[in-house]
């Protein structure tokens, strides 16, 4: 993307204290946007924002210009969990009194709880769906209304390709990307005649942190069974022969939010190499 291409946009980016999400947000920062950088860990959250606002600080919770920061940086941190409804409807109150009208939402805040579908636990499976699916439509309501009664906007959910094919020991997970995904489409029917529009990323193996805690061994022979598959979890390899990097999914993210996707809504864009052989 070109660095004027979202010029005076405010972009609000869920879960961006690493991995996709702070991919995301580097990526929204380079095409010139303003970013209200949400996490509840406020450590990685204040480096990612030092690193793009190139000021010292720490985040502090409802504040997104910390001591030592320049009100007018592009990256501003907020603490928050997505899961608390209240929480959210008053903190995209604040960041919009701080920073102006949120044009841009992008869900990518979420959790992996890996299990045998039979051992999950009931806490489990309620964590899952709190942040996975129920966080989504917390902070989609917040901004779809808002941008709703201004004649546009665009939110793009993060889901997974765990969502349209099954995967061994991701029943949690796979369920709430796909509830996720499906609450984004209707909200992108709803809200399509009020010009905002709705659309999904759903990547593959992404090298993060969540990625990598599913592996048991050596990172370079855990990264070889994943492109190459593994016939007894019913899992094909990865055709394009590589684990995607974080910016990979972020730049199809930045692509559906600016205008060169206004005719794209309620898509699903899977960015995983082919892995899903798009089932």
């Amino acid at each position: 993307m070109q660095q004027s291409e979202l010029a005076g946009a405010v972009a609000m980016v869920t879960g961006a204290g690493q991995g996709i999400g702070a991919a995301v947000t580097r990526a929204l920062v380079a095409a010139g946007a303003v970013v209200a950088a949400v996490d509840r860990n406020p450590g990685p959250l204040a480096e990612l924002a030092d690193e793009l606002s190139g000021r010292p600080g720490d985040a502090t919770p409802g504040d997104p210009a910390p001591e030592g920061r320049a009100p007018g940086g592009p990256v501003h941190p907020y603490l928050l969990d997505v899961s608390d409804a209240a929480a959210v409807e008053k903190t995209v109150e604040l960041m919009e009194s701080q920073l102006g009208q949120i044009g841009i939402l992008v869900n990518v805040a979420g959790i992996l709880r890996a299990a045998p579908a039979v051992e999950l636990t009931d806490q489990d499976w309620a964590d899952t769906f709190a942040v996975n699916t129920t966080g989504v439509f917390h902070t989609s309501r917040a901004l779809g209304r808002r941008m709703a009664e201004r004649g546009g906007g665009a939110i793009v959910t993060v889901g997974s390709n765990a969502a349209g094919v099954p995967r061994t020991g991701m029943a949690a997970y796979a369920a709430s990307k796909a509830a996720a995904t499906m609450f984004t489409r209707c909200l992108g029917l709803e809200l399509g005649r009020s010009g905002v529009r709705c659309n999904i990323v759903s990547p593959g193996s992404t090298d993060t942190e969540m990625q990598r805690a599913l592996w048991h061994d050596d990172a370079e022979a855990a990264e070889r069974r994943v492109i190459d598959g593994d016939p007894t979890s019913y899992r094909v390899g990865i055709p394009l022969g590589r684990i995607a990097q974080p910016a990979d999914v972020a730049e199809a993210v930045a692509f559906l939010v600016s205008d060169r996707a206004r005719h794209i809504t309620m898509h699903d864009l899977y960015v995983d190499g082919g892995a899903t052989l798009r089932a």
